[in-house]
């Protein structure tokens, strides 16, 4: 039987919503590259409790408030590695290198700026990517649309993901654009739910694919903006999205839906093993609301995604 190594990191948070990130020295593997500080967990040893440890040594801290971030595992011939990540959102004391290392804090949209190690790639995203991810509905008019994202907005929404089959590529373009007039100045990121093509086109930062699309995706290169995720309802889907290189994945259906009753839902327990196996944030969506946040949270998600919850 292969053996685990178990490590805890953390995404640390100060109160203007900077990260703490260190940076590795240069005589060890992987040397000069920045990382999430953490370190590994004993034999028995909780999580939470082996995280404190480590950042009370590293940085000198002492965690106060902390919570799941992401669980990512790496299988390898004679070992797997789980990397356990938390948020941590409140401690005492000044962050320091404690150990010597270089530390600094920045804010999420410049981690791109500093190089990671590769397996810290899943870690960047959930750390920029929000609990909540409105997808749109169906509306009578261009005009009810931004009615409708302005009250979503109001109810703290900061990323919407732009979807409208019943409009034709035209179309689809104007109404992005529309709405990209309010999203911008409220530093609202807006997706698309478009072909790769129309998203390279409008110059979008954020494109989500069809798991149809996200089986045709031949590379990730295709698309040329920064964010690119996809439906999947299956784990061969969910495979085929980690092997492609997308950014973060939804699963559905959670829960059972009105629009797709005909769909079984895969409940919160066949969500949570399937989840487990997966190195990309998850979105649970299908039949969620603001209510099963935290339980989708408990299970090993990103967050919920949603249409009728907030649209």
């Amino acid at each position: 039987m292969a053996r685990l190594i178990h490590v805890a990191a953390a995404v640390i948070r100060d109160r203007s919503g900077r990260i703490l990130i260190a940076r590795r020295p240069d005589d060890k593997h992987q040397g000069g590259l920045w990382e999430f500080p953490g370190g590994k967990v004993e034999a028995g040893e909780p999580v939470a409790d082996a995280l404190a440890r480590e950042l009370k040594e590293e940085l000198g801290i002492q965690v106060t408030s902390a919570r799941p971030l992401i669980r990512i595992p790496h299988h390898y011939p004679d070992k797997s590695v789980l990397l356990d990540v938390w948020e941590v959102d409140d401690f005492k004391g000044e962050a320091h290198g404690a150990e010597g290392q270089p530390v600094c804090w920045v804010m999420p949209d410049v981690l791109d700026d500093y190089a990671f190690p590769a397996a810290n790639t899943p870690i960047l995203a959930a750390a920029r990517l929000p609990e909540r991810l409105l997808i749109t509905g169906a509306t009578a008019s261009c005009g009810e649309y931004e009615e409708r994202l302005l009250a979503a907005l109001a109810q703290g929404i900061d990323w919407v993901m732009l979807r409208a089959k019943n409009l034709n590529d035209e179309q689809y373009a104007h109404l992005y654009h529309q709405l990209q007039v309010i999203c911008t100045p409220r530093n609202v990121r807006l997706g698309v739910n478009t072909s790769v093509k129309q998203a390279n086109s409008l110059e979008a930062e954020h494109l989500h694919l069809t798991s149809a699309r996200l089986l045709a995706l031949t590379d990730r290169t295709e698309f040329k903006g920064r964010w690119l995720s996809a439906s999947c309802h299956s784990l061969e889907q969910m495979e085929w999205a980690q092997a492609k290189g997308v950014d973060f994945i939804t699963l559905s259906p959670v829960l059972a839906t009105s629009t797709h009753p005909e769909t079984p839902a895969l409940g919160w327990a066949a969500f949570a093993e399937r989840v487990a196996e997966c190195t990309l944030p998850v979105y649970a969506l299908g039949g969620l609301g603001e209510a099963d946040l935290a339980s989708a949270r408990q299970y090993g998600a990103q967050g919920i995604a949603a249409i009728s919850a907030w649209w």
